[in-house]
Order: structure tokens, then C-alpha cells, then sequence
């Protein structure tokens, strides 16, 4: 946060590597301070970087699988590219997005985004938080394990990484064993701890249906392919050494050795129950207060659609747990993917601009040049400047619709989440929020929900 220390790291570097951040839990009790951190650290490092002239170092920056927002099935599946679509009430999402757009299109002349799945670490046996909840049962995760994270980051560094790797986005993810659903998860984190099954200790009405940002990659072998990172370890093997890890929490070694909490699933359960009614981000508090507060109804209908929803979610015995499908479903872009990307023409960017609901304003562009800044429009008439990397290969758009919800900036910075707006006047979102919300009767999951934003 200090540029001054910034400076004093960059200067003479090689490689730099923003890896740092405030991060959820810490980061939905405090939003603004995430913010602040997150982004003006992102800052700091640009205006160093720029400051070297013609010796800037490469910028690796860790990107979040959280900047894609709500994928479940059949769009379960995804991409780089895809739409940047941050879920509601994630305020960590929103600094990763505004961060990586200022790392990737602000004059940096040698940088890449690699976008962070899920990471499992010994540690994460021990998370008790209410956001342990915030997951769909039938969500999806492509996890990524801390060996192959930190294999790839000693990796980018090598004088070897071609030119061609540079200046684009990636999807990091340890591979097709670690392509599993939340429920899966569950089952081998708790089997890892020493603890019954999801059954016995959690209630499904517990867990949220939707607005989560879990999806499995269709490109994160692309990464592999250029750096070698994984292991390749079968994933219940990963969980099993974790659960033999030295760093393990003594609570955890304790019930494991005694078997204590398979004895006594309902004493766990009562403690499950517990979390689950913790003030502000406890799900069944959403439930308990609905009547009488309408942050509350902001939250159920978020998370869940509407209340008549959450009633209707099925007990363990009748619900759904099968993976969804294997067959990958993918969004179109909005251009020509099989083209040459030297063959681009301003002809290219006005049809993808018209795809996402509005304009490539640029009288001219040269002919392949992806990193130049256009005038675009979006559907509001809003008008920005960005490169066609970061809108086509990014999957970014309008800087002024995307959501900034912060109540201790001026009011007209303040955005609030507006989807369901959004999805009728831009296509390229549409196709993937539509087949989510607009053929399920129960939800009222609708623009007005977020007008009313506060802290």
C-alpha cells in the first residue's frame, strides 16, 4: 500500500509477481479496506513498473476464478474470455476484476493474468466461517493445489517461457481429477478430518442454490502445456496427505485420532448449526429475518431466488447429486476465434462491440494490433477507451455498468449489480445469465433487488 516500498521491490527486478491480497473471509466483512488493498496495490505496482522506462519487468498478476461470477450447469463450464460477471455481495470478485484491468491494459509492455481457481492447502481442513455455506451443493470447482500453484509461479519466472505466453490470460487449475462438485468436496474434507458425511452433519437448506463462481475450465490445460506445473496427484490421495500434514490444527489431529466426531455427528451438527445462524452472512439468518428486513430479502433473493425457492429445496433423501454433465457447453465470444489474430480489422471489433450490446467508436485501427486502445459504447451509451485484448480475450466490457458498491465513495462512483438490466441489452451476457433466471418461476431475482445498496 506504501509506493514508495513498491518502487524500492520493482526497481531492477525481472519478474514481478503480485500474488497479495486481501481475500474472503477477510474480505466480505470488510469490503471497502478490501478495495483499497486490492486495488490500490494494483496501482502502485503499474505506476512502479511504468517508472522503469525501457527496463520494465514482467508482471505476473493472480487473477480469481470469483471475477466470472455465477456459472451452474449446464454452463458449467468455462473459459478466458468469458463475460466478467462478479456475483452479488462479492466484493473481492470486484477488486480482482478492477485490479486485473489495471495491470493488463494500462501500458505495461510485457505482463500476463493468471486467473486462481479454489487452492487446497492443509489449512483449509480448518476454515469455520458462515461463507462455508455460500456454496451450491451441485456447484462445481476445478481445484488447484498449492504444490502446482507454487511450481507455476517458479516456473513464469524462467528465462525460457516463449514471448507468444505473454500478454494474455489463463485459467489455473490442477486438471480433470480435480474437476469435482461441491458435494464431492465435501465428502473428502470431511472424511479427511475425521468427520461423518455431509448427511450427517449439514442440512441441504443450509447450503445456498446460486451466486456462487465455481466453474471447471475448458482451457486450463493451456497453462500445463506451457509450464509444466502438475503433479498430477488422484485428488482423494491429495486430501488423504493433507490430512497428514504437521501444519494440521491440533483440534482437528484430536478428533481424527479419537474418532470423536464420527461417535457424536449430532454434537457437530449442532456446531454446523451454529455457523449457519451467525449474524450477517449465516444463511439461515437470511431466512429467520426476512419478514422484517429487507437486507435480508437482498440476500435471499441473491443467493437463493426467492424464499418460495428455499422452501422447496429437497432433503438429503430426495435431492439431486449427481455430477453434472461432462460435455462441455461454451459461450461464443462474439468474433472469430479460428482467425489469425494478426487478420483482426476494426470490422472484427465493431461486430464483437455489437455483440455485447453496443459500439467500437474508432474511426481506424491497424490491422492487428490487439493492444492499442479503441473508443467503445456500450448499451448505455457510456464511453470508455480499452484494447481489444482486454475486451475480447479478457472478456471485459463497460467500466461504468460494472459494479462498484461502495458507500464510502462519491454517489456517482457507486454502482450496484444490475444482471437481469444488463442481460437485456447485451447479449454476450445474456447467453450466459438467461438460461439461468428467466425460466425458473420462483425467482424474483431482478434489477430493483440491488438499488437499494448500502455498506
Amino acid at each position: 500500500m506504501n509506493y514508495d516500498d513498491v518502487l524500492r521491490c520493482v526497481s531492477g527486478a525481472d519478474v514481478v509477481l503480485h500474488v497479495g491480497g486481501m481475500v474472503s473471509p477477510q474480505a466480505d466483512y470488510r469490503p471497502s479496506q478490501t478495495r483499497k488493498t486490492n486495488l490500490g496495490a494494483a496501482e502502485n505496482i503499474k505506476k512502479a513498473v511504468l517508472a522503469q522506462g525501457d527496463k520494465q519487468p514482467k508482471v505476473v498478476y493472480i487473477g480469481s476464478v470469483a471475477q466470472m461470477g455465477d456459472r451452474r450447469e449446464p454452463l458449467h463450464w468455462g473459459r478466458t474470455g468469458d463475460p466478467i460477471s462478479v456475483s452479488p455481495y462479492d466484493h473481492y470478485g470486484i477488486t480482482k476484476a478492477l485490479a486485473e484491468r489495471v495491470l493488463t491494459d494500462g501500458g505495461i509492455r510485457k505482463w500476463v493474468s493468471l486467473r486462481q481457481s479454489g487452492i487446497l492447502y492443509p489449512a483449509i481442513l480448518n476454515n469455520y466461517d458462515p461463507i462455508m455455506f455460500h456454496v451450491p451443493i451441485r456447484g462445481v470447482l476445478e481445484w488447484a493445489t498449492v504444490e502446482d500453484s507454487g511450481r507455476l509461479l517458479e516456473r513464469v519466472c524462467r528465462p525460457d517461457v516463449p514471448d507468444e505466453f505473454w500478454n494474455r490470460y489463463y485459467n489455473i487449475g490442477s486438471g480433470e481429477q480435480y474437476r469435482i462438485t461441491n458435494y464431492e468436496f465435501e465428502c473428502l474434507l470431511l472424511e479427511a478430518i475425521g468427520c461423518p458425511r455431509p448427511e450427517k452433519i449439514f442440512e441441504t437448506k443450509w447450503f445456498t442454490t446460486r451466486n456462487f463462481h465455481g466453474m471447471w475450465y475448458l482451457d486450463s490445460d493451456v497453462l500445463e502445456q506451457y509450464l509444466h506445473f502438475r503433479e498430477n496427484i488422484p485428488v482423494k490421495e491429495y486430501f488423504e496427505k493433507m490430512s497428514r500434514s504437521k501444519t494440521l490444527p491440533t483440534a482437528i489431529k484430536f478428533a481424527k485420532a479419537t474418532k470423536a466426531a464420527k461417535l457424536v455427528p449430532h454434537i457437530v451438527k449442532l456446531a454446523m448449526l451454529s455457523m449457519a445462524n451467525k449474524k450477517v452472512h449465516g444463511t439461515q439468518t437470511w431466512i429467520k429475518e426476512y419478514d422484517r428486513s429487507e437486507a435480508a430479502q437482498k440476500r435471499v433473493a441473491a443467493y437463493y431466488g426467492s424464499v418460495e425457492a428455499y422452501k422447496k429445496i429437497s432433503d438429503w433423501k430426495h435431492i439431486d447429486l449427481s455430477r453434472p454433465s461432462d460435455k462441455a457447453v461454451s459461450l461464443d465470444h462474439g468474433y472469430d476465434e479460428k482467425k489469425p489474430m494478426q487478420e483482426f480489422t476494426l470490422e472484427d471489433m465493431q461486430k464483437a462491440a455489437e455483440f455485447r450490446g453496443g459500439k467500437c467508436l474508432s474511426a481506424k485501427m491497424t490491422k492487428g494490433d490487439w493492444d492499442s486502445k479503441l473508443k467503445w459504447q456500450c448499451a448505455c451509451e457510456h464511453r470508455f477507451y480499452a484494447s481489444p485484448r482486454l475486451i475480447l480475450l479478457g472478456g471485459h466490457w463497460c467500466p461504468d455498468c460494472f459494479p462498484y458498491p461502495y458507500s464510502d465513495e462519491p454517489k456517482e462512483k457507486q454502482h450496484p449489480w444490475h444482471p437481469d438490466a444488463e442481460a437485456r441489452r447485451n447479449p454476450f451476457f445474456a447467453q450466459l445469465w438467461a438460461p439461468l433466471h428467466d425460466k425458473d418461476e420462483d425467482n424474483i431475482y431482478d434489477a430493483h433487488i440491488f438499488d437499494g445498496w448500502d455498506k
